[in-house]
């Protein structure tokens, strides 16, 4: 009770006022045979100092990519942050933004909003975007749904060269729905086959970068889909591709979506992360969550409102495109203010750095006699092979490398193969040390 913020007297009117005698009343209606009894075992208390150095001893357990030099990637990047988006999305007026119910009260937080589906709209080439999803997985998942109900079909292909995790999200919402996941092989260059889009498909979903890493030709697909009536979706986790690469609305795609994590969005252990969504103007109906619009109010100002909410809990009823509960609107601040700063032309060059160093890396591990899995072409990441991989790994850590991904913990035939991501936090130095020890 010592952690309870109220006086034994409110404690016995309230229950009083509900007409129990006690606490243990409270509890009746679980069976008395799961209700444990014994005393927890835990350790004596600690004083305030003494606590909070048992939390920092267990917090330096963690290895994060701040204490090591990390090659880590597969849809978490990990890339510079500047300090002006934490100290921008820090400031009280954006601390308790979660999600505007009377939306047009806060003015300040749909501005942010509407920059960030503004700024999509320009990085995917598309006429419109959402006010985020959670994560990049949810979005694809939810793109295949909007697609489902656009063209009222309910197969979906889908590339292997999804991130699997991405895969794993799109089974799971679909496997209530009377719907059907089909995969399109990957050729030996690590990219997406062609292959016959029948009349019973919702969408093809390719991922570009692909999850190995090959930057795929969206176009063809979207032709394919096209001429079948179906949509295609195109993906993207690394999302610093896109200031770089094709726009993925250029290459034909209906509905592009993906994680904007690599956006002045911190790693943080998985997550919370920034989804988006961007469609053409077309299917804006089908959109799931929040998009928020531009306005006059009636003294004539520039305002913006809540133009699209098409929820369960709103008007939509069991009619909703979608129950997605929140807009990450904090998330969705840290990359409209990231992307602001940096501006399309510090973008590009970002990306060109990301490029060139992925580029030096490949160079010196093929030197070094390591070769890469796919030929393709790629962005930050690729796939080498490394002999006795999962014995090197082991000594990484102990010389201060997080050293990529090892494919075979997602895939036993992948084995010997390390996905390495390289960001501009990885230094030329960095990138040597990791050949040394891949090709010792």
């Amino acid at each position: 009770m010592s952690y309870v913020p109220h006086t034994p007297d409110e404690i016995e009117r309230m229950l009083e006022r509900i007409g129990v005698s006690g606490i243990e009343e409270l509890f009746d209606s679980v069976p008395a045979a799961l209700r444990r009894k014994a005393e927890l075992k835990l350790p004596p208390a600690l004083a305030e100092r003494g606590l909070l150095d048992h939390l920092g001893a267990l917090a330096a357990r963690n290895i994060s990519s701040a204490s090591v030099a990390s090659f880590l990637g597969g849809g978490a990047y990990h890339h510079h942050i500047p300090a002006v988006v934490d100290s921008l999305s820090s400031r009280s007026e954006f601390l308790t933004a979660y999600t505007p119910y009377q939306g047009e009260v806060s003015q300040g937080t749909l501005q942010a909003i509407f920059e960030f589906q503004t700024l999509i709209c320009q990085l995917t080439g598309l006429e419109v975007a959402n006010a985020s999803l959670y994560d990049g997985a949810s979005a694809v998942a939810e793109a295949a749904l909007m697609a489902m109900r656009v063209t009222r079909r309910r197969k979906v292909r889908v590339s292997r060269g999804l991130h699997p995790s991405y895969a794993q999200v799109l089974r799971t919402y679909t496997q209530g729905l009377d719907a059907e996941i089909e995969p399109l092989e990957l050729g030996p260059d690590g990219r997406t086959l062609p292959a016959e889009i029948d009349d019973d498909v919702a969408c093809v979903i390719v991922q570009s970068p692909n999850f190995f890493g090959c930057v795929e030709d969206l176009e063809p697909f979207a032709d394919a889909a096209h001429a079948a009536g179906a949509l295609l979706v195109g993906v993207t986790t690394e999302a610093l591709a896109l200031a770089l690469l094709r726009e993925p609305g250029s290459a034909g795609a209906d509905i592009a979506c993906g994680d904007a994590q690599s956006f002045g969005v911190p790693l943080g252990f998985g997550g919370p992360y920034v989804g988006f969504m961007a469609t053409r103007q077309k299917h804006v109906r089908q959109l799931p969550g929040r998009l928020i619009g531009e306005t006059v109010d009636a003294s004539g100002e520039r305002a913006f409102v809540m133009t699209l909410t098409t929820r369960e809990q709103h008007i939509r009823r069991e009619r909703a495109t979608s129950n997605i509960c929140t807009n990450q609107g904090l998330m969705a601040l840290r990359a409209t203010i990231y992307l602001a700063l940096l501006g399309r032309r510090g973008l590009r060059r970002l990306a060109e750095m990301n490029l060139a160093l992925a580029c030096y890396a490949r160079e010196q591990l093929e030197r070094a006699g390591l070769r890469r899995a796919y030929d393709a072409p790629f962005f930050n990441e690729f796939v080498v092979q490394v002999p006795g991989l999962t014995r090197k790994l082991d000594g990484l850590l102990e010389r201060g490398l997080l050293g990529g991904l090892a494919l075979e913990r997602l895939d036993p035939a992948r084995r010997d193969q390390l996905l390495v991501c390289t960001t501009e936090m990885n230094r030329r130095e960095d990138i040597d040390h990791l050949v040394r020890e891949l090709a010792a």
